[in-house]
């Protein structure tokens, strides 16, 4: 009896990592909502989807960092771009928030937090992580 368990648990095994077999491309993403992308990377991160950067992601699109390091890799052409959480006034202008700020920071894995600290924080300025730099982050994809 118990040798028939072992083929179960292995289909098992072969099911869940086939599941998790979703690649998403991230090109050019210049960001949005907070929100819709925590949400959309939370739901990546619980389904172990893989992501590949491969071009620009910038604002709200860095949230992608909440998935695994191990499930993220990089190709010579990935940039990452950090600001500060910002709201339309009432006049459509952009102006920072420091409430999105410290809720966009604290989404960050602490490795990340800290290469923003040591580059100056989050402010209405983009600070970009990208090349080298990058690569001692992220692996480069395969």
């Amino acid at each position: 009896m118990k040798s028939r368990f072992v083929p179960i648990g292995l289909l098992l095994t072969i099911a869940v990592s086939q599941s998790s077999a979703a690649v998403t491309r991230i090109r050019d993403d210049m960001g949005g909502p907070l929100g819709r992308y925590l949400r959309m990377f939370a739901t990546m991160r619980d389904s172990g989807e893989r992501v590949i950067i491969d071009g620009n992601c910038f604002s709200a699109c860095t949230l992608v960092t909440i998935i695994p390091k191990e499930r993220i890799c990089i190709t010579g052409r990935a940039v990452l771009g950090f600001h500060a959480g910002w709201v339309d006034d009432k006049t459509g202008k952009q102006i920072t928030n420091a409430e999105f700020t410290r809720a966009l920071f604290e989404q960050y894995p602490p490795a990340i937090r800290s290469w923003i600290i040591k580059h100056g924080g989050l402010g209405a300025r983009t600070i970009l992580l990208k090349g080298a730099e990058l690569a001692t982050f992220y692996p480069l994809c395969q």
